[in-house]
């Protein structure tokens, strides 16, 4: 990823490792990558304002950012990225009965349909995740 419009220790480096953090080494290492000159600019600003500028702040505690980006992806319908976070919640902290009232709750406030599909999600996610403990 070219690196041409970074400082040391800006909001990108902050980011970066945030990013680690949350999503794991190896998602990280996927996306960046296979980046190119077309998606590079993408992959900076992600990594600059979603990770370095919100992650980052101190007002919430990760597992609440989790929370509310499972609440945002199972209402815009992003189920790829539903997944990713869920694994991404485990790793923050959250527990899979969390996960599952944070999916309650949606099904109330983002439709049944919708949490119908994030139950498959998690039900598949956390298979995974108790057959890697």
């Amino acid at each position: 990823m070219a690196d041409s419009t970074r400082l040391p220790g800006d909001t990108y480096d902050a980011g970066f490792e945030v990013r680690r953090q949350v999503l794991g080494d190896a998602h990280v290492d996927r996306a960046t990558s296979s980046s190119n000159d077309f998606t590079d600019e993408f992959q900076e600003m992600i990594t600059r304002y979603a990770w370095g500028t919100i992650w980052t702040r101190d007002g919430l505690e990760r597992t609440t950012r989790s929370a509310i980006t499972l609440t945002a992806l199972i209402a815009g319908g992003f189920w790829e990225e539903l997944e990713m976070h869920v694994h991404a919640a485990l790793r923050n902290g959250m527990t899979p009965d969390e996960i599952k009232e944070v999916f309650l709750q949606s099904a109330i406030y983002c439709s049944v349909p919708a949490a119908n599909t994030a139950f498959k999600i998690g039900k598949k996610v956390l298979a995974e995740y108790e057959s890697a403990q």
